[in-house]
């Protein structure tokens, strides 16, 4: 499932770090730094896929020197608190190739040159080969003073300042959200990102009448791991997959990933068995079927989601499944009876009801049945909606 993240950090002196450490190790190379007087060596270093510096067009010719740029960064701070480089982080798309990854990431590092006049150095990073095999993602360190043709210029203030810096980097998120959607969709594939926040998009999705969707974004945002917590939780997946037990999280920030990570894959099993639930619905009501045999073939569907010779209430975690549906879809009958009237779970828990009270009753079946009959065209069939 596709998934969004930028993050933006600074690079500071006061932290005990250098421009030319972090653009060693981002890219995997070695620099040596002339204002620290020592050499970053991460010639070792694997799983960068590719790196490579975006400058602007009249930058001088060593700014595509990775050591000669991060040299000159430093070299131009005089500040013991001084900020050398401004590093954004962004999560690429597992579901496009290697190719589109790295387009897209220059293509960010190129709207941040067009915008902000810097320079940009771009190292693309693989999955850990013990971790998330999804989580490509890129490293951009951009100057923090624009590059002309005679070096290293003023300051970017736009993106320090309090009153301007929020809203440019939210500019910047936007964007990349819509790079990484539109690579998506080259790619034929139906996921989209949004940078927007959790609350954000929950307030929308009710705004239109989606409860399931502001239900599967009513949850806290997923935590960064860390280096050290990320180990540990490697370690104990190893562990846990060795000696053939379930895999429970060792640390506070994993359990949170964990629990984040299984109520997404939840709710994305919900909505494909809706989806199927939709489908089945049209799909027997095309052939000929009535509202209760086309209703229970969407039952079937969304709890058996092969919906063939499965009855309600049969098979593995149903009745769990069975009440969060009826859960999220009164909360949407909630949210448009004003303006709906019936909904289609109460159509169908009347119509189910019926066809009960007819296999108890065959008299009373019987004359129910001529009853829709001569009711037939009277109503508009709205289809099975969510």
């Amino acid at each position: 499932m596709a998934s969004y993240h930028l993050s933006v950090k600074t690079v500071k002196r006061s932290a005990g770090r250098s421009a030319t450490a972090a653009a060693a190790y981002r890219s995997g190379s070695v620099i040596a730094c002339d204002r620290e007087g020592r050499v970053h060596d991460y010639s070792a270093k694997g799983g960068v896929a590719e790196s490579f510096i975006v400058a602007p067009a009249d930058a001088p010719s060593w700014a595509q020197d990775r050591a000669a740029l991060w040299n000159a960064a430093e070299a131009r701070e005089t500040r013991r608190n001084s900020v050398t480089a401004r590093e954004w982080e962004l999560a690429l798309p597992s579901e496009i190739s290697d190719a589109e990854r790295a387009a897209i990431a220059r293509d960010f590092a190129q709207a941040l040159v067009d915008r902000y006049g810097v320079a940009a150095d771009v190292a693309i990073h693989a999955p850990h080969r013990e971790g998330d095999q999804r989580n490509h993602h890129a490293h951009v360190l951009t100057t923090t003073r624009a590059l002309g043709a005679e070096g290293l210029g003023a300051k970017t203030r736009i993106l320090d300042a309090a009153q301007t810096g929020g809203a440019e980097i939210e500019e910047m998120r936007a964007f990349w959200g819509q790079l990484q959607n539109r690579a998506l969709e080259r790619a034929g594939v139906d996921e989209r990102v949004d940078h927007r926040s959790l609350e954000a998009q929950r307030a929308v999705a009710l705004e239109r009448g989606d409860a399931l969707s502001a239900e599967a974004l009513d949850r806290v945002p997923e935590v960064k791991l860390g280096p050290a917590a990320n180990a540990m939780e490697r370690r104990e997946m190893r562990a846990a997959e060795a000696e053939g037990r379930d895999y429970v999280p060792v640390t506070e920030r994993g359990a949170r990933v964990h629990a984040a990570r299984q109520a997404r894959a939840f709710f994305a099993e919900m909505r494909e068995r809706l989806e199927m639930a939709r489908d089945a619905y049209g799909i027997a009501r095309e052939q000929g079927e009535g509202r209760v045999g086309a209703g229970l073939a969407a039952l079937r569907a969304a709890v058996g989601k092969d919906g063939v010779g499965r009855e309600l209430g049969e098979g593995d975690d149903t009745g769990d499944l069975r009440d969060r549906l009826a859960t999220i879809l009164g909360k949407d009958r909630e949210h448009r009876q004003a303006r709906r009237g019936q909904q289609v779970n109460e159509r169908l828990a009347d119509l189910l009801g019926r066809e009960q009270d007819a296999r108890e009753h065959p008299d009373l079946g019987e004359e129910r049945a001529k009853e829709r009959n001569r009711n037939i065209g009277l109503e508009r069939d709205d289809g099975f909606e969510l």
